[in-house]
């Protein structure tokens, strides 16, 4: 009976195969291979085949273009202090502020090596950049622990190196290494926290500069500090370059 069995799956296999649409696009690398002028906008990509179509931004200019935005932050429109199941799936409008999803993330850098570009502006127009040449994210049952390797400064410094093998906190899921607290509750924000933090980006929008409540804001250590909060933060992700 197990022979017959082996044999029937390995009859089926080819068709089993065929059922996948290759064509659909995973990712905004994808579409930019399709066409070298499609501007930057939202598209929808399908992290996990045909069934998992999710909207996103897509940076089609930035060193080369084809970068996948998985976290936007720009006007304080959406509310980045949610639970787990939230950041898990995903919240916001791509077209604005928005969280693409732990498990989309998971799922884009699972199978093949993605490069990281984080990007900042302040309330003077002021930007810098940090680069990372491999960036991963676990599965759930790993706590979406983060992976990042291989930083180059484009003046915004290294905040990330220090947080790999980190799990992802919320304010109802507490995975830092904080022993005192949980870093999301205590600031107002989620990431992956170490004990507790040198940067909030998914902390409370605020408009620059405020000494009042530190450590609270869209904040970035390495390049101005815990009290200034920035105006614009966003992190994407393509594969990376060979």
């Amino acid at each position: 009976m197990k022979l017959l069995s082996g044999v029937f799956l390995l009859v089926l296999a080819p068709l089993l195969t065929v059922c996948i649409d290759v064509s659909l696009p995973v990712d905004c690398s994808n579409i930019r291979a399709q066409s070298q002028i499609l501007p930057t906008g939202v598209y929808t990509v399908y992290p996990l085949g045909e069934k998992s179509d999710v909207q996103v931004f897509c940076d089609m200019e930035s060193e080369g273009g084809g970068w996948t935005t998985i976290q936007s932050r720009m006007d304080g429109s959406v509310n980045f202090y949610r639970p787990w199941d939230e950041y898990k799936m995903g919240f916001g409008n791509a077209d604005r502020e928005y969280w693409l999803g732990l498990d989309n993330i998971h799922y884009l850098t699972q199978n093949q090596k993605y490069e990281l570009l984080v990007y900042m502006e302040d309330f003077d127009q002021m930007n810098a950049t940090s680069r990372y040449s491999l960036f991963s994210v676990d599965a759930e049952c790993d706590g979406y622990a983060l992976h990042v390797s291989g930083f180059a400064d484009g003046g915004a410094g290294d905040f990330l190196t220090p947080q790999y093998g980190q799990k992802f906190s919320t304010f109802d899921k507490d995975q830092d290494a904080w022993n005192l607290g949980n870093c999301a509750k205590s600031f107002l924000g989620a990431f992956w926290y170490n004990m507790c933090h040198s940067g909030n980006p998914n902390g409370i929008y605020r408009l620059g500069e405020d000494k009042a409540l530190q450590d609270i804001g869209l904040e970035w250590k390495t390049w101005r500090g815990r009290n200034l909060s920035l105006k614009i933060f966003n992190m994407k992700i393509r594969p990376a370059q060979k």
